[in-house]
This record gives C-alpha cells, sequence and structure tokens, in this order.
C-alpha cells in the first residue's frame, strides 16, 4: 500500500488573470465586445443615469454662462443709463434758472415781462 506521501501529485494549470477576462479591454472597448459582458450590462442603468447627469450639468453650466453674460450687459446699460439721468438732470437745473428762463422768453420772442413786484401771501 502507498502512503498519503507516496501518491502522484497533480498540478492543474490555471489560466492567468487577465486571460480570464478575456485579453485586453481596450481592444474590447474599440470591437464592442465589452458592451456584451454580464457585469458591463447590469452597469447599464447606472451609466444611463451618469449620462443624464453630466447632460444636465452641461445645460445649468451653458445657463450659468449666458446669465452671466447678460448680467454684464445689463450692467453695463444701467451705468450708461446712471451717467445720462445726471447729465440730463444739470441740463435741466441749469434752464430752470430764473436768469436762463427771462434769456429764452426773450428769444422766442413770446412778449412776456418779469414781474417787479413781490408776491402776496393771501390769508
Amino acid at each position: 500500500m502507498k502512503t498519503e506521501q507516496e501518491k502522484p501529485v497533480e498540478f492543474i494549470e490555471e489560466e492567468p488573470a487577465h486571460e480570464k477576462r478575456g485579453g485586453l479591454l481596450i481592444g474590447k472597448f474599440l470591437t464592442g465586445e465589452i458592451l456584451q459582458r454580464e457585469d458591463i450590462t447590469k452597469l447599464f442603468p447606472f451609466i444611463l443615469f451618469l449620462v443624464v447627469l453630466i447632460i444636465i450639468y452641461t445645460g445649468i453650466h451653458y445657463r450659468y454662462d449666458q446669465l452671466m453674460r447678460q448680467e454684464q450687459q445689463l450692467r453695463q446699460e444701467v451705468k450708461n443709463m446712471r451717467s445720462e439721468a445726471v447729465t440730463t438732470a444739470a441740463t435741466l437745473m441749469q434752464i430752470s434758472r430764473q436768469s436762463e428762463v427771462l434769456k429764452l422768453v426773450n428769444q422766442n420772442g413770446l412778449g412776456l415781462e418779469e414781474s417787479t413786484t413781490p408776491p402776496k401771501n393771501i390769508k
């Protein structure tokens, strides 16, 4: 009888880990075989979710940039209108002075005269 130590040992050759997976992933990715693997097909809903998130993020970023450009245009427009309002107010203040009104009346020949009597309060 043979003892346990004398029994022949059999060696089983296992394929390396990268060969078990089917070779290089880059080649499978380029040929489309990677999409047929069972573990990848289970991830399709998650991948689709990520794609939707990326599209939403891109849309939000585009809208943000659009709003920033619009804000800059509005700021410039407000600045221009403010300076125009200051200029108009200064012009009106100058025209409404008594001496300027008298000068304009005489230039246009309206026939109006300046009152020499002061106004009176009525009680």
